[in-house]
């Protein structure tokens, strides 16, 4: 049989999964959802904490546990993953006790051509056991220096494309040739909505960047123009299944992390709807949701 749904099947289930939510809670609802899969998603779905940067660590423990999810690519932003060693050993024992385990870091900024920043940085990820970096705008003659770092560190380097208006790496085909003779663990972190506004199929980078491939940012856009045309994933024009279709063509052993940067001061109903659409979707693709 073939493993498809239209697009008002899957707005249908996402509808579901918000009423479900709504009746029984949003652990039993999700869990519900996955029962209704069959082989684990080879697509694991994780969040990006800067959808939650106006709220606590204790609050974004608290959002995860409501959405059940347990991958989280942390930002030093609130308190979520403190830089100060003793503030993030505390950080990590608390998500060690909600059962969340940190993939990525990021997004990280290296702005300096310094040993002992880079170096930094790179302390910071491996006290708290990740092994991706997702790393904002490094300029192109620092990635010599940070490659020595990844080297040593055995952490991997996934540069982040910000869209028309970054000057380095607006798209991920951006990224992928300026590390494309350095070391393997040296990629990219794909921002499916950045990448759409550059111009550039997000499949086609997808495909293009292979073993590079290190965390997707997802989200949804309903003007592939306009950077503040954000709505909950499944509400906008971002091909989801084709993204999740060339993911699992190419092997990705990543995460997809839902990046929701609108509505700050109350994103929960938009992260629902995307991860309850997320989760139809592969569904229809006749997976259980892993996340």
């Amino acid at each position: 049989m073939k493993s498809t749904l239209s697009r008002r099947s899957f707005v249908s289930t996402s509808a579901m999964a918000a009423a479900l939510c709504a009746a029984s809670g949003a652990r039993s609802a999700l869990a519900q959802l996955s029962e209704a899969g069959g082989a684990p998603s080879p697509v694991r779905l994780g969040l990006a904490s800067y959808t939650f940067r106006n709220f606590t660590r204790a609050q974004l423990i608290a959002f995860m546990k409501q959405l059940n999810l347990t991958g989280l690519n942390a930002k030093d932003t609130k308190d979520h993953l403190p830089m100060a060693p003793d503030e993030e050993a505390k950080a990590l024992a608390d998500y060690a006790a909600a059962g969340i385990h940190l993939h990525a870091a990021g997004t990280i900024y290296f702005q300096k051509d310094e040993d002992d920043d880079i170096r930094a940085k790179f302390e910071y990820c491996k006290r708290a056991g990740i092994k991706v970096i997702v790393a904002g705008d490094p300029a192109p003659a620092t990635l010599p220096r940070i490659e020595k770092f990844v080297k040593e560190y055995d952490i991997r380097i996934a540069i982040h494309n910000h869209g028309p208006e970054d000057k380095i790496f607006p798209s991920p085909l951006d990224v992928l040739k300026a590390v494309d003779k350095m070391d393997s663990r040296m990629g990219c972190c794909i921002d499916v909505g950045h990448c759409v506004r550059a111009g550039v199929d997000v499949i086609k980078a997808i495909h293009a960047a292979g073993p590079r491939l290190f965390n997707m940012h997802i989200k949804d856009l309903s003007d592939f123009t306009e950077k503040e045309s954000q709505v909950a994933v499944g509400q906008g024009k971002l091909p989801v299944r084709g993204i999740f279709e060339a993911l699992t063509k190419i092997n990705y052993p990543g995460w997809v992390d839902l990046e929701y940067e609108i509505h700050g001061d109350d994103p929960m109903p938009g992260v629902t709807e995307s991860f309850a659409y997320m989760r139809g979707v592969l569904a229809g693709m006749g997976y259980a949701a892993r996340g």
